[in-house]
């Protein structure tokens, strides 16, 4: 029974760290019939939850601070927003399956003011969505490649994971454009009902004041 618990709280606190790696782990026990399947899913679920309910308040408190301001000048940042207020529960599918778009997703998701309690029931359904298609792949193979998958299978999902996410980061880091980074600037766009925001958020405010004087 303590080994059972002990494994349940590595479950839920392990997406706090790393999301993927933390259902590619809940259904690697869930294979390896460490504890009931279904009591893995409730666990893993309620902390992948757990860990991206908090990410929205985020969004939202930083709106009162001068650095918020700051940061929605960025390239690119206006365009989360317009996806948050007119393809959230698309922006939200698809967050959820490209790692990487997480934690920017849900931070704007408050902090363009998009409804709460929409919020966590897309973020829970995009979740069990998740889950059930990565634990149904990992039975699905289990049962037709048998105990050896449970060793390599993993590790698959593991090394799969790493070079999407290394990809991505330096795609991101290298400035190139593609379906590793889709987000450009160049619908970037004025956000006048936000506070203290004029003109277009790539202007420099230091070079606006001279230019103005």
């Amino acid at each position: 029974m303590m080994n059972s618990w002990v494994l349940f709280a590595i479950i839920f606190f392990s997406p706090f760290i790393q999301e993927d790696g933390a259902v590619i782990f809940a259904a690697t026990a869930s294979l390896a019939g460490a504890a009931p399947t279904s009591a893995i899913v409730i666990v893993i679920l309620a902390g992948l939850v757990g860990s991206d309910a908090w990410k929205y308040w985020m969004g939202r408190l930083a709106r009162r601070y001068d650095w918020a301001h700051r940061f929605a000048e960025k390239p690119g940042v206006s365009i989360a927003g317009d996806l948050i207020r007119k393809e959230f529960y698309q922006t939200m599918l698809t967050a959820r399956f490209v790692p990487g778009t997480r934690i920017p997703t849900y931070i704007a998701a408050g902090f363009f003011k998009a409804y709460y309690p929409k919020y966590i029931l897309t973020l829970t359904l995009t979740a069990a969505l998740y889950v059930a298609i990565l634990f149904g792949l990992f039975h699905s193979v289990g049962m037709i490649a048998g105990e050896k998958a449970k060793v390599w299978l993993p590790v698959i999902a593991i090394v799969v994971l790493a070079v999407y996410i290394l990809v991505r980061w330096l795609n991101h880091v290298n400035k190139h454009e593609g379906p590793m980074t889709p987000m450009t600037d160049e619908f970037d766009h004025p956000m006048p009902d936000m506070p203290g925001f004029e003109g277009t958020p790539l202007v420099d405010p230091k070079a606006k004041k001279k230019d103005e004087e």
